[in-house]
């Protein structure tokens, strides 16, 4: 399990990562897919178009945070690597 956890650590460290979710990030918000989710429906009772903007902003707020933790892990380990 601790290996997975650096694994996926490691790959979030990765600029190219940054890049792919701020484009995927960027493409949910334009107009075909909100478009798609601009129907007079109530899903629980909430518009569809506000469940989906909120939903994509608390998906947003989760992947920053796990690139602040891969962030904290790369400059741990940087110390780690620097100390004598």
């Amino acid at each position: 399990m601790k290996r997975l956890r650096v694994q996926i650590l490691r790959r979030l460290q990765l600029r190219e990562s940054w890049i792919i979710f701020f484009i995927l990030g960027v493409i949910l918000m334009t107009f075909p897919f909100l478009n798609i989710f601009n129907k007079p429906v109530l899903l629980f009772g909430v518009p569809l178009l506000f469940l989906y903007l909120t939903t994509g902003w608390i998906v947003s707020i989760i992947v920053i945070y796990f690139f602040v933790i891969a962030s904290h892990y790369e400059s741990k380990q940087n110390d780690e690597k620097s100390e004598p």
